[in-house]
């Protein structure tokens, strides 16, 4: 560990489409070596989150390099959210990946983070050492928001091709558009197989009241990997952001560095 920590750099990826990515990044500090770490955020969220900010701690402490970065649409990237699909999400995730890190990379995702974990590790298989999901929501889009559309809902999706939700997590309702819904289904993970062999550890509370635990069990099912551990959180919620749950993801993260 270095005797003193290196300092985040905050800046933007560029995307093809002239869209720039915000990210934050900690560079490895001289002498130290594992894999580096990056956070993939929730649906509505942004790299400042509790999480996000634990993982950038957590990296800074032990002269890791590690990055948080939001996607299109949110945070202080370009965009407008209700532009953005899981396949746009998905393609920053690799994007910054390519550009911002080099070798091995432990991926962290929460919430929708799960999901687009999963995506840029099928796509960049080589470049990552171990996956973390906190609360992983793979194919919400399928699996959880037709049974939350009431009738109301269902009409106003083909009137006007979006949909307001209440938030439980802000002020601003979840917009939620036809297009997310439809291109959701081009990036489903959990009907076949899923051939990563890697480490992989989850987390989920079983009290969390927006996606069930059973995703996680799910993800457990058709992984590929015969390394992979499930934690069930008896009391947890969705957030998974108290200080004990902010431990817990430490002591994960420092058990895959040790073996890795």
């Amino acid at each position: 560990m270095s005797e003193t920590p290196p300092s985040a750099a905050a800046g933007s990826v560029s995307r093809d489409d002239g869209a720039t990515i915000a990210y934050d990044a900690v560079p490895r500090a001289p002498g130290t070596d594992g894999p580096g770490i990056v956070f993939l955020h929730g649906l509505m969220s942004d790299r400042g989150g509790d999480k996000a900010l634990c993982v950038d701690a957590f990296c800074r402490a032990r002269g890791l390099p590690g990055l948080r970065f939001d996607y299109y649409g949110h945070g202080q990237s370009s965009g407008a959210f209700t532009d953005g699909t899981i396949g746009r999400w998905a393609d920053d995730a690799v994007a910054v990946i390519d550009q911002l890190t080099e070798g091995p990379q432990i991926l962290v995702g929460s919430s929708l983070g799960g999901w687009i974990m999963l995506l840029a590790a099928l796509k960049r298989p080589e470049r990552v050492a171990a996956l973390v999901g906190l609360a992983p929501a793979p194919d919400f889009t399928e699996d959880i928001m037709p049974a939350v559309f009431t009738a109301n809902h269902i009409a106003t999706l083909e009137r006007d091709g979006r949909v307001d939700l209440p938030s439980d997590y802000g002020d601003e309702p979840y917009t939620i558009t036809k297009t997310l819904l439809d291109e959701g289904r081009d990036n489903l993970v959990l009907r076949a197989p899923i051939p990563l062999h890697v480490p992989v550890r989850l987390i989920h509370g079983m009290e969390d009241a927006d996606v069930p635990w059973q995703t996680s069990m799910r993800i457990r099912e058709q992984v590929a990997s015969t390394d992979v551990e499930v934690t069930l959180v008896k009391n947890g919620d969705h957030r998974l952001s108290e200080p004990h749950d902010l431990a817990r993801l430490e002591c994960v993260l420092d058990a895959l560095i040790a073996a890795a």
